[in-house]
């Protein structure tokens, strides 16, 4: 980025700790004074041993001089590390809140191993940029044209020496400087692809073990992880060669200096102290062209970082109280839901069974794929239920999608109660419904904390009741820990079935009044899915039950069914009315009756 934008970016981090910062900067620069000081000091007890005199004071000041600065110095790195730490985790909180709240089509577009990356790794990237670097930046700069006027003061032909020096040696250090922020971004990028094939690897362990993959596996990780390495290799490359050139400019100055230098004490042009007091602010030198050196590479690792950063900032987000499209830099920086609120609360039953209508939708995933919807019409009255069937990739769950405006519609209108969806204040419109996703994803944590993630104050006697009515109370009773028993990443520790009924016991605590099923009942025994049936059908009586379902047991006991094709809809009626009327839908259900008598 340029460095404007970097500049301002960085800016927006440093600006809540500014104070904080100046803080560690003032005792930086007080420890600086001490150290400028010291040669001074030197140079007295020089001029004393020569004469004769007494050097106890002048000893005394140079130990006190020393140990003052150390104690500074220690005092303002501690408040500086500190400050550092708070604007990593500032950053932290700032990224979380913001990719929580991204649109899905913006999640389905990146690699989630890439954006964890950018919370954990990119953002410790700016511990040194946003502190030590602006701190050694203003100190170095401090204490190096100070120390330019002592050394002026002391001979002005030695200081002209090292300067010429440092200019010719040291300007090698800014050629290197914008390899090192691309060598460094493009290691943050390396190090994003392998938390990516890593996080896509325990998203299918069992399959990655089954397949006998893991050698695979592993070749594609570490050939990430060597990706990582040879741009971190060609950083630091660049760095060292920013840090030898300084310290090559130094070392040349001293030569220089010492043989100029005792020219000039040899024809009486400067004394032995005069000489001395300079090699040692020559010395001291070294220190604050070293911070500038440090301060510049740190801003080339902290401007790669910010980068990402910023990146990940401008994906949409969406906003849980508007009700029009969240757009770049909305809902980023505030805070989340709070707990209990519209975002994570209950539908509570509040007012009467939802209606969802389709009016000439249309719809595609990206701009380069083509359309899944086209066209779609049909009504859902409040309560009842309705089965939408077809083949695979008819763009019945893309319904449920536009539904909980996960997706926009690319044409036409999705009506919620009558009312368009993208007038809805987001968190109102996804506390009416109860959704269960067609894999039925259960988190890690444990049985109690999965039931209750869609209804945090749910009460003891709801939480059972809800058990009973989707068949877990069994499950929970012969449970050691009952329903503090931890599931597993993914819920690994429980079935296909069991998982399936947990998602729908979470939708169901809701207490929606649009209930959206996907597939619920495909991994259930038939006892089981005769249960769930039985609660469905006894929800659907008080609230809208939308379900995609391929078996036939579930379709037949729907009010109503829409038969989708090629994303759209071909007919809409009861089992009876489409085996005699529609074909499609005839040969559906012959298959499902064949395959049910097998």
């Amino acid at each position: 980025m340029p460095f404007r934008v970097t500049w301002r970016a960085l800016y927006q981090h440093f600006r809540p700790h500014r104070w904080a910062v100046a803080l560690g900067a003032l005792l930086s620069l007080v420890g600086s004074v001490t150290a400028l000081v010291q040669p001074m000091a030197a140079m007295e007890l020089v001029d004393r041993l020569g004469t004769g005199g007494s050097v106890k004071g002048a000893l005394a000041l140079l130990v006190v001089l020393v140990l003052a600065g150390t104690a500074v110095q220690s005092v303002g790195a501690y408040v500086l590390e500190r400050t550092a730490e708070s604007v990593v985790l500032a950053a932290r909180r700032t990224l979380i809140r913001r990719l929580l709240r991204l649109r899905l089509p913006e999640v389905e577009r990146t690699q989630p191993g890439d954006l964890m990356s950018r919370i954990t790794s990119d953002t410790t990237l700016l511990k040194a940029v946003t502190t030590q670097s602006l701190v050694a930046a203003a100190t170095g700069a401090i204490g190096f044209l100070t120390t330019i006027v002592m050394m002026g003061v002391l001979d002005m032909v030695l200081l002209g020496v090292t300067l010429g020096v440092i200019v010719v040696v040291g300007g090698s250090f800014a050629l290197v400087m914008p390899k090192i922020s691309q060598a460094t971004r493009r290691s943050q990028e390396a190090v994003g692809e392998i938390s990516s094939v890593l996080e896509r690897a325990f998203g299918a362990f069992r399959t990655v073990k089954a397949s006998g993959a893991e050698a695979r596996e592993s070749a594609v990780v570490e050939r990430a992880a060597e990706k990582a390495w040879r741009h971190g290799v060609r950083a630091a490359k660049w760095q060292a060669v920013a840090g030898t050139s300084i310290g090559l400019s130094i070392q040349v100055s001293f030569l220089a200096v010492l043989g100029i230098g005792g020219a000039r004490v040899a024809s009486d042009a400067i004394s032995v102290a005069t000489l001395v007091g300079f090699l040692l602010y020559l010395f001291y030198l070294t220190e604050p062209v070293s911070q500038l050196v440090e301060a510049a590479t740190q801003y080339q690792v902290g401007a790669a970082a910010i980068a990402r950063i910023v990146e990940a900032e401008e994906l949409r987000t969406e906003d849980p109280a508007a009700g029009g499209s969240g757009a770049p830099g909305d809902a980023g920086a505030g805070g989340t839901a709070a707990p209990g609120g519209a975002g994570a609360g209950r539908g509570e039953g509040a007012g009467a069974a939802a209606s969802v209508t389709f009016e000439d939708v249309s719809f595609r995933y990206r701009d380069d794929l083509p359309y899944v919807h086209h066209g779609v019409d049909f009504h859902v009255p409040g309560a009842g239920m309705t089965a939408f069937v077809g083949p695979s990739g008819a763009g019945k769950t893309t319904v449920f999608g536009l539904v909980e405006r996960f997706y926009e519609a690319t044409g036409g209108r999705v009506l919620v109660d009558g009312r368009d969806v993208r007038d809805w204040p987001l968190a109102e419109l996804r506390a009416s419904i109860g959704y269960v996703e067609q894999d039925a994803p259960v988190l890690a944590g444990t049985l109690r904390e999965n039931l209750v993630f869609a209804a945090p104050h749910a009460s003891e006697e709801e939480i059972r009741d809800v058990l009973v009515r989707a068949r877990l109370d069994a499950l929970v009773d012969r449970l050691p820990e009952g329903l503090e028993t931890v599931v597993g990443h993914r819920g690994s520790k429980l079935s296909g079935g069991e998982r399936q009924r947990v998602a729908v016991a979470r939708a169901l605590l809701r207490r929606p009044r649009l209930l959206l099923l996907d597939e619920a009942t495909s991994q259930l025994d038939a006892v089981n899915e005769l249960a769930l049936r039985d609660v469905v059908a006894e929800a659907a009586r008080e609230v809208t039950v939308l379900v995609v379902a391929h078996r036939l047991s579930t379709v037949t006991l729907a009010d109503r069914i829409v038969v989708m094709d090629g994303g759209r809809v071909r007919a809409v009626g009861t089992h009876a009315e489409l085996v005699a009327g529609d074909a499609l839908y005839g040969e559906l259900a012959a298959t499902q009756f064949l395959a049910a008598s097998a």
